[in-house]
């Protein structure tokens, strides 16, 4: 018995692709930030904040940090941003950190990640992993009702 409207496949298709553009999301986020290591401008920053945000009371993690970095441009500019916890303890506020960032748009293009610091590429490769392969399983999935496979 059926209990979605249009039958299981059309759920597989629709939820794999859903998965998927999550997957894709994560790829490139993953691709920024290598493309940030390799070839970013790097400075000293510091971790200038560390805050707990309330993510509402629907979910089972409610609470989660938030880690707010700053650095100084070249041509004097404060900037700061957010990024994924560095490591499983993350920074005190004060700390310093090395700050790969591209130089047309340093607002928008930051990352901390480096040597001594993989959560920000750890995180958006196990999404981008994980992810891909349930859409690749339930995009199987469907292909094989269909008799396509």
């Amino acid at each position: 018995m059926d209990v979605l409207p249009g039958g299981t496949a059309t759920f597989l298709l629709l939820f794999g692709v859903f998965l998927g553009a999550f997957a894709v999301r994560s790829g490139l986020r993953l691709a920024r930030v290598l493309r940030l290591v390799r070839h970013g401008e790097r400075v000293e920053g510091r971790c200038a904040d560390r805050r707990v945000v309330d993510r509402g009371s629907g979910t089972e993690n409610r609470y989660r940090t938030e880690y707010v970095f700053a650095f100084r441009t070249p041509d004097g500019r404060e900037v700061e941003f957010t990024d994924h916890a560095p490591g499983p303890f993350g920074f005190e506020v004060g700390a310093p950190v090395r700050v790969s960032f591209d130089p047309t748009a340093p607002e928008r293009r930051a990352t901390v990640a480096g040597p001594g610091a993989w959560g920000p590429v750890l995180m958006p490769t196990v999404f981008a992993v994980v992810l891909g392969l349930f859409s690749l399983a339930l995009l199987f999935a469907f292909a094989a009702m269909r008799g396509w496979v």
